[in-house]
């Protein structure tokens, strides 16, 4: 809570906490409509289901040394970073499964982990040797 150590940014941290908080209301949109993607799609790739509870935790309201305010933003942020956590494993198994091809390397775009196994970029007899046999 780094926040805590820059009381001089008190009208700067209240406009962005302002901000951040109207994020909710697309959160769980798109938390509505990737879960209803989940539960229908991966059945039909042959996916288990991911256990929302592995990605998203609010357990941080419960410390008694923080004021409301502060458990409120833990709650949030809580869900809002699981909450792409599981979209990101949500959206690897489903690039895993449709594309499988690494982007092509320019020495600044940092490959996500689950391209370790995918087809090189431009390597057709990787492809064809990881995909086609």
């Amino acid at each position: 809570m780094l926040y805590l150590k820059n009381s001089h940014r008190q009208p700067n941290n209240l406009i962005s906490a302002l901000i951040v908080s109207t994020l909710i209301i697309p959160l769980f949109i798109l938390d509505l409509w990737s879960e209803i993607y989940h539960r229908s799609c991966f059945p039909l790739y042959g996916f288990k289901y991911l256990n929302r509870s592995n990605y998203i935790k609010i357990d941080r309201y419960k410390l008694k040394y923080l004021n409301f305010w502060q458990k409120c933003y833990c709650v949030y942020c809580g869900y809002a970073n699981g909450l792409v956590n599981y979209w990101v494993k949500m959206a690897a198994e489903t690039e895993r499964y449709w594309c499988g091809i690494k982007h092509q390397s320019d020495g600044q775009f940092i490959q996500p982990e689950h391209h370790k196994d995918f087809a090189d970029y431009n390597n057709e007899e990787d492809f064809i040797k990881k995909y086609k046999s």
